[in-house]
């Protein structure tokens, strides 16, 4: 087995010494503020730390396997979101089959391609050859009834869920020159810098806070804590350019992006998520939500952040 790079290590250790402290902080808080769990941001906040907890664990079991591993924890990541996305849509009988085909078939297919590295088929199967065979095998049924409204969600669930997610793993595909092996540290560097945003977004908000960004959509965005969010997770992407192969300037201007496109994905899930009457996509995590309620900034951040490293390899 191979030995997973140093700085994975390190990386690792300095999550979960700043887990440890970040629960201990919120059991104090707990205890002095919220024993009746009647302080929302002191019990959200804990929330936070339970969810980071798990994502920190998982994450990093599946970073030390290698890239098989990785592999296969996102195709599962990938058929968890799409269960939570799928069980809020609209679906008929007539649907069966190409839901059947979404999970069975295509998912498998797609991290099958980022498997064996064919980027000229990954790129474009879901996006191309997926959204062009969903209508053929539900018209195929017969049924009518709302069929364009229910083949774009279904559509748009593996775009979402299996594409955007499928571009995680394929980072270690990238071939970066003076890079070699360590390709997982991507994956780490991207994971960090969002989650790191939503956090310090929720944070400046709570502290700072005033001016709606998107009231009818996710009230407790501001203008504030996405400013002070986007900011403090740069400098975070920067902090940690000795991960990457970026100076610690590229670092700062890839962790910008990855912010705005994260949070932008935050509020497209979001809408989705009210158009289906409902307030969390599932209860995976107590208090907190669904599996998609912890990966929807990611999953709008990663094929940006995968053809930005890649163009910018391949020009350099």
């Amino acid at each position: 087995m191979t030995m997973p790079p140093s700085e994975l290590v390190t990386v690792l250790a300095g999550l979960l010494g700043f887990l440890c402290v970040a629960s201990i902080i919120g059991y104090a808080l707990k205890r002095r503020f919220s024993a009746d769990g009647s302080n929302s941001v002191i019990e959200n906040l804990n929330d936070r730390v339970r969810s980071w907890w798990m994502m920190v664990i998982l994450m990093g079991i599946a970073l030390a396997t290698g890239r098989a591993g990785v592999i296969v924890f996102f195709a599962l990541c990938s058929f968890a979101a799409l269960r939570e996305f799928i069980t809020l849509t609209d679906t008929r009988r007539a649907d069966h089959w190409a839901l059947a085909i979404a999970f069975f078939i295509i998912l498998p297919v797609q991290y099958y391609l980022i498997w064996i590295d064919w980027y000229g088929l990954y790129a474009i199967f879901i996006p191309v050859y997926a959204f062009l065979l969903m209508p053929i095998v539900a018209a195929w049924r017969g049924d009518t009834d709302h069929f364009l409204a229910r083949i774009a969600e279904t559509q748009w669930a593996l775009m979402i869920c299996v594409f955007c997610t499928s571009h995680v793993p394929a980072l270690l595909s990238l071939d970066i020159a003076g890079f070699g092996g360590r390709n997982v540290m991507l994956i780490a560097f991207l994971v960090i810098v969002v989650q790191s945003s939503d956090v310090l977004q929720y944070v400046w908000g709570k502290l700072i806070g005033h001016r709606k960004i998107a009231p009818k959509l996710s009230p407790s965005k501001t203008l504030e804590g996405f400013l002070g969010g986007a900011l403090s997770a740069t400098a975070v992407g920067a902090a940690l350019f000795w991960i990457t192969p970026f100076s610690p300037i590229e670092a700062a201007g890839i962790s910008f992006v990855i912010v705005v496109m994260g949070f932008f994905g935050g509020l497209v899930m979001s809408a989705i998520k009210r158009d289906r009457g409902v307030k969390d996509w599932g209860h995976l995590i107590a208090g907190h939500g669904g599996f998609l309620d912890r990966l929807d900034s990611v999953l709008f951040s990663a094929p940006i952040f995968f053809h930005i490293t890649r163009f910018w390899w391949s020009v350099s």
